[in-house]
């Protein structure tokens, strides 16, 4: 008889005698499944041994002809719990919520042609935004390979510029050597998505298992420690600097480096912005954090960037989401900009001081070295660049106004989940005006409890990351934060919680639009709403009724209508914990995310409200 799957709950009880440094950045050679004499097996036997000597607990999947030998094997696994997923997509974004929520490597399979394909997207995802992640897909045999095979795609070369590096396997042998460098490669330098495609004739092929002793990567050599003297450099301007400002993308989550961050920040007096991808990087709460900076920025962080005569720009990349028209992208500042990645460095923005390192180590060398030019030079005045900034924040702080149809108010729905569910729940979200609510009106406190598509913008993201990080971390609190066009793209998800005991929660932004879009429309089409009305809550029909989906699915359904009613139902989905829980908030569509930046402008031209623009350009 095959041994059952471990539940959650026994995934969580494990114990593992490794430094977590050493569980989410890299591997131990010669790990305890792989040790001992050499053994006969499969192919397939190989990759779930693989598998077990990096340490992989889950992965989420659907079978299928070209990768099912590795599914018989995978079936006897008393280590790796194999999640039953709807589809591909949905199986490759939990991978990466997994990943994002706990920082180890996800890990997500599918079967060749369609299956393979259908992974394209999550892998572009994870590549977007740096998450460790591994795909296994199966491929058609050897021999076929060229051939217009059933279900044959090239998923190697399709992937190639979506992953961080994509391997095709054919030699039974090569199969363990290949695991252990996928996920190397996947976990160090910069993260990102490894793709392992694999012939069926070498699943099925007879191999001796030997699990490699040492890493041999030609050409690959992340640089993690900094040059002491770009450090020295960067500590100079910092220790100088009349208006600098820390712009914190989300390398620093990625690097683990969030505590010597606060070291930084408490020690250089900067203004702090956190990237849609670093929220909770530095609190909420902390006193010199001016919130999100770019296109839905606060205008306080905005106007800090602009303004600056120092930017240190840590772990990110000056998209154009944050800089806006980037010729015009804070004019005076000097730039100081470190990440683990070169090819980062000067992309996008001229750089004065370029460093190259993990930011772990960057921003540790970088304090000592900013309190030896306090020592030697003192410290710099800050005091009008905050008595400029606190007067930013008083004048413009975030808020909205009341719904003029008498719907509930999607920002008061989102701060009072945020309030309700508190600083230690972890929040997942689609893409669109409900993912930039989230982002402005929960207060984030710690890292990795905000997840959401930043680069790539993927709409259905949001409830299978939240499975994905919820059985990363099956203690916490992990709330979907969805749209009604995103939540309709990926909902089948919910049975695989259902069945599979992962009790996330969601909290569905419905206003029957795709709701960003129609804002677009609304501002620069003059009002032409041309294909966003979704028809899902408004009116005598309900297409699809989201309460009666959720039953039929087995969560709880939950409806809120009324502003009196939002409390009741967010505590009575944070009680239930034995299945998902849907909330359908019915809220108004003509709300809109403020302050904007138009997309192609200036963040001089920001508005804080329709029509509305800060005063904030003069000299003070």
């Amino acid at each position: 008889m095959a041994t059952p799957h471990p539940s959650p709950a026994q995934v969580a009880a494990r114990t593992d005698a490794r430094p977590a440094e050493v569980r989410t950045r890299g591997l131990v050679a010669g790990d305890a499944a792989a040790g001992g004499a050499p053994q006969e097996m499969t192919g397939a036997e190989s990759i779930v041994r693989s598998l077990e000597s990096v340490g992989v607990d889950t992965v989420f999947g659907i079978p299928g002809g070209a990768i099912l030998p590795l599914y018989d094997p995978l079936m006897d696994s008393t280590k790796v719990r194999h999640v039953l997923v709807r589809h591909e997509q949905g199986g490759g974004h939990a991978a990466s919520g997994y990943a994002h929520a706990s920082g180890k490597v996800g890990v997500t399979m599918a079967t060749s042609g369609p299956g393979a394909t259908n992974l394209v997207t999550p892998l572009a995802d994870a590549n977007m935004d740096s998450i460790p992640m591994v795909a296994i897909t199966g491929q058609v045999g050897a021999s076929m390979i060229g051939t217009d095979a059933f279900q044959e795609a090239d998923i190697v070369g399709i992937t190639m510029p979506i992953t961080k590096h994509s391997f095709l396997v054919t030699d039974p042998d090569e199969i363990p050597r290949t695991i252990a460098e996928a996920f190397h490669i996947a976990s160090t330098g910069r993260p990102g998505p490894v793709l392992v495609d694999i012939a069926k004739s070498a699943m099925q092929a007879r191999t001796t298992f030997s699990w490699p002793q040492e890493m041999r990567l030609p050409g690959y050599r992340p640089v993690t420690r900094p040059h002491a003297k770009q450090v020295r450099e960067a500590a100079k301007l910092l220790a100088t600097a009349r208006r600098p400002v820390l712009y914190v993308g989300g390398g620093v989550v990625r690097a683990g480096a969030c505590e010597a961050l606060r070291r930084l920040v408490d020690v250089t007096g900067a203004a702090v912005v956190t990237t849609l991808m670093a929220r909770g990087a530095v609190p909420d709460s902390h006193p010199q954090h001016l919130g999100m900076p770019g296109m839905h920025g606060t205008v306080p962080a905005v106007a800090a960037l602009q303004k600056a005569d120092l930017i240190v720009a840590l772990g990110a990349r000056f998209d154009d989401r944050v800089t806006g028209k980037l010729s015009s992208f804070a004019p005076h500042a000097a730039v100081v900009h470190a990440d683990i990645d070169p090819a980062e460095i000067g992309k996008n923005r001229a750089v004065d001081v370029p460093i190259v390192g993990d930011l772990r180590e960057v921003i540790g060398d970088l304090v000592p070295a900013v309190e030896a030019e306090h020592a030697a030079v003192g410290r710099p005045d800050l005091a009008a660049w905050w008595h400029q900034i606190d007067g930013w924040r008083e004048t413009y702080p975030l808020g909205y106004t009341a719904t003029a149809d008498g719907l509930l108010a999607p920002q008061h729905v989102i701060t009072r989940l945020g309030e309700l569910a508190g600083p230690e729940a972890v929040y997942v979200a689609g893409v669109g005006q409900h993912q930039m609510w989230a982002a402005q009106f929960i207060r984030y406190e710690h890292p990795r409890t905000w997840i959401n598509s930043g680069g790539l913008g993927t709409m259905g993201y949001a409830v299978p990351a939240a499975m994905g990080a919820k059985v990363g971390r099956p203690d916490a609190t992990v709330w979907a934060i969805d749209g009604d066009g995103c939540f309709q793209m990926t909902n089948q998800e919910l049975a695989t919680c259902v069945i599979n005991d992962i009790p996330i929660k969601v909290a569905l932004i419905n206003n029957s639009s795709l709701g960003m879009v129609r804002q677009w429309q609304t501002l620069f089409y003059e009002e032409r709403y041309s294909n966003t009305d979704l028809h899902t809550g408004h009116g005598t029909q309900r297409v699809p009724d989201f309460v009666k989906l959720a039953d039929a699915y087995g969560a709880v359904g939950i409806r809120v209508e009324r502003e009196s009613d939002v409390d009741d139902a967010i505590k009575r989905a944070n009680e239930i914990d034995d299945r998902p829980v849907v909330v359908d908030f019915t809220v108004s569509r003509d709300a809109m995310v403020w302050p904007m930046v138009a997309a192609g402008v200036s963040n001089d031209d920001i508005q804080y409200a329709r029509g509305i623009s800060p005063a904030w350009d003069r000299e003070e």
